[in-house]
């Protein structure tokens, strides 16, 4: 077998100040670019805050491409989510990123918006427009491209409708907390949020979409803890803390030390645990998978893949995330999704 060489990108959140100090003298990788800057995706967010109808009237007066939409939003060049979904059956590929665009939108409407009244004005926006969805009437780029490749599939079905609800209402989570007491209450969350949204993937694709959420939930749910591991950091640095609070406890570190980016013993056995847990979650997850499905939920098994491997290199990094963020190269993304059977 040809050796692809494995390579760790650290894009460090400043080139000035201790922290890049402390990557020079570790020998870590510099910043690196790997592609020229793309402009922004076109955005509907004027037409959801309620801050620019006429705006927002011009907007919606375009002829927008809702493929073209759904791929910029969802899995631009170079992301996991390009890779992972290189893997789908041609004939669903459109509708797996018009699928992967919509839990976008419903994670940026909660987590990137810094007035939580302007949030729920955009989620009760969502929650009508997957009505229209349901409906048969969808307005938006996303809902437009799940409506026009949905046929012969489950996604709307009213086992679909309730997953895609379920989805809703674990991201709604995110604007009304950002602190979890217990794995309890993190667990529903990773449930409603990442295990409803790997249901309605694996239906689309699945031989037995009746089956399928009793071993995609599991996975969706493990896929979403491991992002959150990964991206520690950045969650910490927006003021979200996605790991339980006695766990915090337990290890002796607090939620100011991580937003604070305090490395200490305490932390790096707390990330042990917490990425230990995730890697455990993935692999019986996808041990769990029937052998017969297997072939057709490539696009969620590259997803795991790609987890497990990042996992494997922030592990190799001693657990070094607050400062910055650690990511696969794209050609080391393409071998791992291409080993995926």
């Amino acid at each position: 077998m040809q050796h692809i060489p494995i390579r760790v990108i650290i894009r460090p959140e400043t080139r000035a100040g201790p922290e890049h100090a402390q990557a020079q003298q570790t020998n870590r990788p510099p910043l690196l670019v790997l592609t020229p800057e793309r402009p922004e995706p076109l955005s509907f967010n004027g037409f959801f805050s309620g801050r620019d109808f006429s705006a927002s009237r011009r907007l919606h007066s375009i002829a927008v491409n809702f493929d073209d939409y759904c791929q910029q939003k969802a899995a631009p060049d170079g992301s996991s989510t390009y890779y992972a979904l290189r893997r789908a059956p041609a004939s669903k590929q459109a509708l797996l990123t018009a699928l992967h665009a919509l839990r976008r939108e419903l994670e940026e409407t909660a987590r990137e918006t810094s007035d939580p009244t302007i949030g729920r004005t955009k989620h009760a926006w969502w929650q009508k427009e997957l009505a229209s969805l349901f409906g048969g009437e969808p307005m938006h780029p996303v809902t437009k491209a799940i409506a026009a490749h949905q046929a012969a599939t489950p996604v709307l079905d009213n086992e679909g409708r309730g997953y895609i609800d379920n989805m809703v209402d674990g991201f709604e989570l995110d604007l009304e907390q950002a602190r979890y007491m217990d794995w309890a209450g993190l667990r529903r969350y990773l449930d409603n949020a990442g295990g409803a949204f790997a249901a309605i993937v694996a239906r689309a694709t699945a031989r037995r979409p009746e089956d399928a959420p009793n071993w995609a939930m599991a996975l969706g749910s493990a896929l979403m803890l491991a992002e959150r591991v990964e991206n520690i950091g950045d969650d910490a640095r927006h003021g979200r803390i996605y790991l339980p609070i006695d766990e915090l406890q337990r290890h002796g570190v607090t939620a100011a030390d991580l937003i604070n980016r305090k490395y200490s013993d305490a932390f790096i056995e707390l990330m042990r645990f917490q990425t230990g847990r995730a890697r455990d979650a993935l692999n019986q997850a996808l041990a769990a998978i029937p052998a017969d499905e297997r072939p057709t939920q490539r696009v969620l098994r590259s997803h795991a893949a790609l987890s497990l491997a990042l996992l494997d290199e922030i592990e190799r990094e001693n657990f070094q995330v607050l400062h910055q963020r650690i990511a696969l190269t794209p050609i080391r993304k393409l071998w791992i999704t291409w080993l995926v059977r």
